[in-house]
């Protein structure tokens, strides 16, 4: 079961661990047991969330692998400045 977990990870990024058990057809229980030992191994970073879906609260767990840091954000960057400004001041 590890594998897939792992192999599911790698293929679809950070999950909740209530996809995922809904996606591997896993019992959550069993899955979280999983997860829970995959941590300790240090191969899955996980944390607890909160999220708000049409009004509804959704508590669960956020998966991801330790190897795998999330995408940067879009967009510019605070801290960083356009370079058009010093190019103008050398002529």
């Amino acid at each position: 079961m590890t594998e897939t977990i792992v192999a599911y990870l790698r293929a679809n990024a950070e999950q909740l661990d209530v996809d995922m058990a809904e996606a591997l057809n896993i019992p959550l229980s069993e899955l979280r047991e999983e997860i829970s030992r995959l941590a300790a191994s240090g191969d899955v970073i996980c944390c607890r969330v909160t999220r708000f879906l049409d009004g509804r609260k959704i508590e669960g767990i956020s998966c991801r692998l330790s190897c795998d840091p999330p995408t940067p954000a879009r967009g510019r960057k605070p801290g960083v400045k356009k370079d058009d400004d010093a190019e103008a001041s050398l002529f």
